[in-house]
């Protein structure tokens, strides 16, 4: 039998290898940074084209490499930071493996121009495929400036599947985020095709957290300090109000890199329970200092999630840090003592004789006894009251005829359904979605239907706890799900108005402002145009910030910033290119928003049209995201339960 195991060539090991570290244009620009903090550099330029697909450059002004330096470290497993085994547990740097420019190398064309100051020339090195095309001395300033290009062009599969340039661009804003949080003592400033996205000079923390995610963030923090023998914890964390579903600012650094951790994210929002609705997050930016040798870094290769030796101490330092801060800042109520009416206690003297209470009491004092002669203290009559029964049970008589049977019982109305007038916002305000159907259904063929769940003619329906819409079928008694079924009616409904570009808008009397931190503003200008065609009248103000001159009409009365927030962050979740998966997100997120509600009180009317107009969607029986809309209990179900 011949031999079958063989090593593999060193291009396609790096390759392999590449694909742990650099999985994106975001992966690169995130070990390019680290690499020049590690360096001390104290400004650093990112420059993108093409979301990195085409071109990154990272330029520093660190200590710069020397010749030899350049040309080794651009082979795998070459570093700097740590010599031998043990220095694993005392990491203060971040990046320690040597794997970051051989694995760049390895899947793209890069030049490298570098000096160092002590040196009056610099090296320029040009390696494509993780082979070295040529090596010269160049002038340059002091640093270095990496240009990679053509990203996975030795590899179609992977550059096949790289996203949209938008969603790219946003993991690029996302990944230089995490790390200019982090280092506001460094200068950092990030262009996307010769547009300037952020520019952020050296400036203490909050500052760096407002210019990031702007200055309204500034109204909403509390710091948080706390330092123990065994962590310091310090930073920032929201007030309960600013709660939301989607889009809150969450971040966790441990000495200076960030990291991923659902476990103190726990302690966090337990310091929040009772205080923010169910399901609701806050934003918070919470920086750990441990010591290297407490924690493990090196369990995953992007490095973000990180193992500590102490997690519950650490868990019950940070939730306590958190509700201190909270208490502090009286973001918890608090019982609060009207101080103005309370009497004076008098101070205790040791010099004045303490003398026990006396108790005084009326030995002659009989409940039952009619006397007026019960004195006690100063002559207080104590004798039983004298009551007047008579008044008591007068009229009894006259009640007592209410409960007599009546001669003759009032008529039964035909409609069982629960009498309420008309809801506006139904009818009105969120667009008559009682309409079109009603005459479309009754044409329909009968194959629009399942055929155990028809309609029956005539069929009144009754509501029940302002939940669920009760019908006749041929097969039995529906249940229907209001507020899911009104749901499918409205999703269909914008959905044909986003592919028709029809969306009717309704203007704004005063425009609201949303504000955007870079990495959304990205996503929201690659989904405008759909955005415009559900009826949103977007203009953009710069710097992130956004004017609502129209919201799509039937939302009246929805708060129009966060809703635009929440479908930009179903659609950063998502990760969705495909316009038409794009298409379903917007189309579900409006019509989660502006679905009648549960405990919403309907006319008979208005629950016959729903029902007609959830019989005309292609799909009735469960609504887009598949959650059930409908449920039948069949007839023979029902005799059953009288037997």
């Amino acid at each position: 039998m011949s031999d079958i195991i063989h090593l593999l060539p060193d291009s396609v090991a790096n390759q392999i290898a590449a694909g742990e570290v650099i999985q994106r244009p975001a992966s690169v620009i995130k070990e390019l940074v680290e690499n020049a903090i590690d360096a001390e550099a104290r400004e650093i330029h990112v420059l993108v084209t093409d979301a990195g697909k085409t071109n990154i450059q990272v330029i520093d002004d660190g200590k710069g490499m020397s010749e030899t330096d350049a040309r080794l470290s651009f082979e795998r497993h070459a570093t700097s930071k740590i010599r031998e085994a043990t220095d694993l547990f005392a990491l203060r740097t971040m990046g320690f493996r040597g794997e970051a420019l051989a694995s760049i190398a390895a899947v793209a064309e890069v030049e490298l121009k570098t000096r160092p100051a002590n040196e009056e020339l610099g090296t320029r090195l040009f390696i494509a495929g993780s082979k070295v095309e040529s090596q010269e001395a160049v002038s340059c300033p002091k640093g270095s400036n990496f240009s990679v290009k053509n990203l996975f062009f030795n590899i179609p599969a992977r550059r096949k599947f790289l996203k949209a340039n938008s969603t790219e661009l946003s993991n690029i804003l996302t990944e230089f985020e995490r790390i200019a949080l982090v280092h506001p003592e460094v200068a950092f400033y990030l262009y996307s095709n010769d547009t300037e996205l952020f520019n952020l000079p050296v400036m203490p923390l909050r500052q760096r957290i407002m210019a990031v995610f702007g200055k309204k963030l500034n109204q909403q923090l509390l710091s948080v300090d706390v330092d123990t023998t065994m962590v310091k914890v310090s930073g920032f964390v929201a007030k309960p109000e600013t709660a939301r579903k989607k889009g809150a600012h969450q971040y966790f650094f441990v000495n200076g890199r960030y990291m991923r951790h659902p476990y103190f994210h726990r302690a966090v929002m337990d310091a929040y329970e009772q205080l923010i609705p169910a399901g609701e997050q806050i934003s918070y930016f919470i920086y750990f200092e441990v010591d290297p040798a407490n924690i493990d870094v090196n369990i995953h290769p992007t490095k973000t999630e990180i193992k500590f030796e102490n997690e519950q101490a650490i868990w019950q330092i940070l939730s306590a840090a958190v509700k201190e801060s909270l208490g502090k800042f009286n973001a918890v109520p608090t019982i609060d003592f009207d101080t103005e009416d309370m009497p004076d206690i008098p101070a205790f003297e040791q010099t004045r004789p303490v003398e026990p209470p006396k108790v005084h009491y009326n030995t002659d004092f009989n409940p039952f006894k009619s006397s007026s002669a019960s004195v006690y203290g100063g002559g207080r009559d104590y004798s039983r009251p004298k009551m007047e029964w008579e008044e008591l049970y007068s009229g009894m008589e006259k009640s007592s005829k209410m409960n007599e049977p009546l001669d003759e019982e009032p008529p039964v109305e035909e409609n069982w359904a629960i009498s309420a007038p008309p809801v506006e916002a139904v009818d009105e305000g969120r667009e008559p979605y009682l309409s079109e159907a009603a005459d479309a259904i009754s044409e329909a063929p009968a194959t629009l239907y399942n055929s155990n769940v028809n309609i029956e003619k005539g069929a009144q329906h009754f509501q029940y706890k302002g939940r669920f819409i009760l019908t006749s079928v041929k097969s039995g008694l529906m249940l229907i799900d209001q507020h899911r079924a009104h749901i499918c009616v409205l999703f269909e409904r914008y959905m044909n108005q986003i592919r028709e570009k029809r969306g009717v808008s309704q203007g704004v009397l005063f425009p609201e402002i949303v504000q955007l931190p870079a990495s959304e503003a990205a996503v929201l200008e690659s989904i405008m145009d759909d955005f415009s065609a559900v009826g949103f009248e977007l203009t953009p103000l710069g710097g992130g910030s956004y004017a609502i001159n129209g919201i799509p009409s039937g939302i009246e009365g929805l708060n129009p910033v966060e809703l635009v927030r929440s479908m930009i962050h179903t659609a950063i979740e998502k990760g969705n290119d495909v316009k038409e998966e794009v298409h379903t997100i917007l189309a579900l997120t409006l019509a989660r928003a502006a679905a009648i509600v549960y405990g919403q009180v309907l006319s008979n009317d208005e629950m016959a049209n729903l029902v007609d107009n959830l019989f005309a969607c292609p799909t009735p029986n469960y609504t887009p995201d598949g959650r059930t809309v409908l449920s039948t209990l069949k007839e023979e179900d029902i005799d059953k339960l009288f037997k």
